[in-house]
């Protein structure tokens, strides 16, 4: 794994006396002026690690990442570290990064040369939770605006919930370009079988921003197994088990095209499987499926997803240190 090297708290640490004022592109370092009004970062405000999973978006990722790090710079007086995740990318999705980091210092990437899954990834990103108070994630497609990330961490700040998460399906929520009518019904099926297998409650676990507490992160990170489609269920399931609160915010929406994700018979499957799997580890039957295990492996692979994690694995990522961003 390669990542930009530069210290884990650089983002948290308070100004030296006498620092430098900088521009937005520092936002959550130190204040700024260079042609916009000033403002100073207050620790009275949660710190926050926000990331960004990113496979082959070298065509939309640069603009999405300069909208929330102005955004954040202007209107939320915290520090921030805006983490994208690279996950076997294929294009020039990490010279875009690059040049995002030389413009704002409160980016920076982790990346990782194999495809290990957008659930992959985020379970590697979030296990940087100890570095600030809050840590969340957004897609790279920028559907979610940052006015409308910001409103889930000014929530979650106020105390509303432990985690707080985006939600398409709730009365208020402002979608402006709904998704295809293909893809709405596959999504409302899965959620059908999601409620079926897990029964939370939510109406929208796919929406890809979401919000929580360090607390509730390194509490159930052990329990984060499914690195593809599902791991959202996976996450969500997992608070709730711990007993941590979950909030569903009405959230502004729009769809994008270049969706990496095609809904076909593999996805499907994988998918339904990923919830039985995730179903059969809260069992007490469990443990008598570990000889199945690389049945498990050559099924994933053969629908070309990425395979679970397996307890020995989760267990070894809770030992290891934060990864250096």
């Amino acid at each position: 794994m390669s990542k930009r090297q530069t210290p884990d708290s650089a983002f948290l640490r308070p100004p030296a006396s006498g620092a430098t004022k900088r521009g937005p592109m520092d936002v959550g370092l130190n204040a700024g002026d260079a042609g916009h009004s000033r403002r100073s970062v207050t620790t009275s405000a949660p710190s926050l690690v926000l990331l960004v999973p990113a496979y082959n978006e070298e065509k939309r990722i640069g603009p999405v990442l300069a909208r929330y790090a102005e955004h954040f710079y202007h209107h939320y007086p915290g520090r921030i570290r805006i983490v994208v995740v690279l996950n076997g990318c294929r294009d020039d999705t990490i010279g875009v990064v690059r040049a995002a980091e030389q413009k704002y210092l409160s980016i920076s990437h982790l990346e990782f040369p194999g495809r290990i899954g957008k659930g992959g990834a985020l379970i590697e990103g979030l296990r940087l939770a100890p570095l600030a108070d809050l840590i969340g994630y957004v897609d790279a497609d920028g559907a979610t605006p940052p006015a409308a990330f910001l409103d889930l961490v000014t929530r979650i700040g106020a105390g509303e919930a432990d985690c707080v998460v985006a939600s398409r399906w709730v009365p208020g929520a402002k979608v402006a370009h709904a998704q295809p009518e293909k893809r709405r019904f596959a999504s409302r099926l899965f959620h059908l079988f999601v409620e079926c297998f897990f029964w939370m409650g939510l109406k929208d676990t796919q929406c890809g921003a979401k919000v929580m507490t360090r607390r509730a992160m390194e509490t159930v990170h052990p329990k984060l197994r499914l690195a593809d489609l599902a791991f959202d269920v996976n996450l969500l399931y997992s608070l709730m088990r711990a007993g941590f609160s979950v909030k569903e915010v009405a959230t502004e929406w729009n769809d994008q095209s270049g969706s990496h994700v095609v809904f076909n018979g593999k996805t499907s499957l994988n998918m339904l499987l990923s919830l039985v799997r995730l179903r059969l580890l809260y069992s007490p039957f469990y443990s008598w499926l570990r000889p199945l295990r690389p049945l498990e492996t050559w099924l994933y692979k053969s629908l070309n997803a990425p395979p679970p994690r397996s307890a020995a694995e989760a267990d070894t990522d809770t030992l290891r240190k934060p990864p250096r961003v």
